[in-house]
């Protein structure tokens, strides 16, 4: 995204460093409106039975899957991911199969101990503004996290999508109204910086839904400072995977490598430490790198690759540095298909891995945001268990073992939001989603996430009688 002037953006695709897109941010007046819209909105919805809320989502997540090709040609032109590979659609369809089939069971009212003179219950009650800010790397999916939980409580949405994302959003507002939503519970706005942490500063807001960095979710956390805001964030990571000697390699690696390439490795779960017990370190990297191989490179609007670019040419010299820096500090880097990747432009970052790291280096400490393996061996669970937990984040961490207890007993000790068994990089849209420590607070998706766009509200009823 480059901004053009104080009120315009153009969005350029790391493709191949065209313009993609140009669009105005909105106005203070704009702003005020889509505010009035909201609160005007927000009286009926929160009144709306919840059966209603319910089929409005489910509807939206049709049309958005009508919407399919559409939507995966704005991804590969706008973030570069292969256009076999942009179909999100099934993923915020789930989202919305899920948490509507958990509505019920949140709004029933829980009983507390009662007698015949007091009846004691919570319920979990519904309304206000919500906020949702969104990342560009799974643009569709992640609407889907950010306005589905809150919709279905009976709270109203704007939704401020990436600059570098704008026709996604669009897209997604066009779904909305299809769908039959009511205008002013869904407001797509494209809105910079300075206005969205002004908004948040207001106290407008009842929630903040924010998913992107670290350094973004600082801003987010620190306009919401007095104004007794509630706030959802969802950061970056420095995911790790401990590797056992038990581990079946048939099933680890390809999941591994799916894990750590997958997007670009793009992805805030994506796995960039791999930690492998040194007496099947060799048989591990082997396997690990002709595996790797099978990970091509090219356009992403020709043929299937299985990467493309990342986001942008700035995103892509930034791993390489901490690449470069890397292997003269002693790694040893592995990357067949580098040559492919410098040919086909700037923005273009091959899979590669990194050998022979230690938590010296960057690249074991900061998230690289791309398509990097780093393999370290570790002489068993102690040494594997504290470098693990040897960082500022904590969103996931797995254990590939065919001993699912003493995994289940390791991950238990890993201080992170999110732990596989088995499994890496993956949101389940069944169980709660968020970090600890830089990777952010708060919960999104399954029965918490629900919950988290309600307030509970406590009952104590006292029975007079005539």
């Amino acid at each position: 995204m480059t901004q053009i002037s104080p009120n315009m953006f153009r969005v350029i695709s790391p493709v191949d460093g065209s313009e993609y897109a140009v669009r105005q941010y909105a106005d203070a007046e704009t702003l005020d409106r889509t505010i009035a819209n909201a609160q005007k909105a927000l009286i009926q919805w929160r009144r709306t039975p919840l059966a209603e809320r319910v089929a409005i989502v489910l509807r939206f997540g049709e049309e958005m899957k009508a919407r399919a090709p559409a939507l995966a040609e704005a991804i590969a032109h706008q973030i570069g991911r292969p256009l076999w590979q942009c179909d999100e659609t099934p993923r915020l369809v789930q989202i919305g199969e899920v948490l509507s089939g958990l509505a019920d069971d949140v709004f029933q009212p829980v009983a507390y101990p009662s007698d015949g003179q007091v009846t004691r219950y919570t319920r979990a009650t519904t309304g206000g503004i919500h906020f949702s800010i969104c990342a560009w790397n799974y643009p569709t999916a992640m609407i889907g996290y950010l306005v589905t939980a809150p919709l279905i409580a009976g709270n109203v949405v704007i939704l401020k999508h990436s600059p570098q994302t704008p026709v996604t959003a669009e897209i997604a507002d066009e779904a909305f109204r299809a769908a039959g939503g009511p205008a002013g519970v869904l407001q797509v706005v494209h809105m910079d910086h300075a206005s969205a942490e002004r908004l948040i500063g207001s106290g407008i807001f009842k929630k903040v839904n924010f998913i992107g960095s670290v350094g973004g979710g600082r801003k987010v956390h620190a306009a919401t400072a007095g104004t007794f805001t509630e706030v959802d964030l969802e950061l970056g990571g420095k995911d790790p995977a401990y590797v056992r000697t038990d581990a079946d390699f048939d099933h680890a690696i390809p999941l591994l490598v799916e894990g750590c390439f997958s997007n670009s490795g793009q992805s805030c779960c994506s796995v960039e430490r791999i930690y492998v017990d040194r007496a099947i370190r060799d048989r591990f990297v082997d396997a690990f790198v002709a595996e790797a191989e099978k990970w091509t490179i090219g356009h992403p609007l020709d043929g299937r690759p299985m990467v493309g670019s990342v986001v942008g040419a700035h995103a892509a010299g930034f791993i390489r540095g901490h690449c470069d820096e890397a292997e003269r500090s002693g790694a040893k880097r592995i990357a067949p298909y580098a040559a492919a990747a410098a040919a086909l432009g700037e923005a273009y970052v091959a899979p590669q891995i990194l050998l022979d790291v230690d938590h010296s280096m960057p690249v074991m400490r900061e998230e690289l945001f791309g398509p990097v393996a780093c393999i370290q061996s570790v002489s068993g669970d102690d040494e594997a268990l504290a470098l693990m937990n040897d960082t500022e984040f904590g969103l996931t961490a797995s254990v590939w073992t065919q001993d699912i207890e003493r995994g289940a007993e390791l991950l238990d000790e890993v201080d992170v939001g999110a732990a596989f068994i088995n499994r890496c990089d993956h949101a389940d849209a069944y169980l709660p989603w968020g970090g600890i420590k830089i990777s952010g607070m708060g919960r999104m998706n399954g029965r918490a996430g629900l919950l988290s766009a309600t307030e509970t509200k406590s009952y104590h009823v006292r029975h007079v009688a005539n």
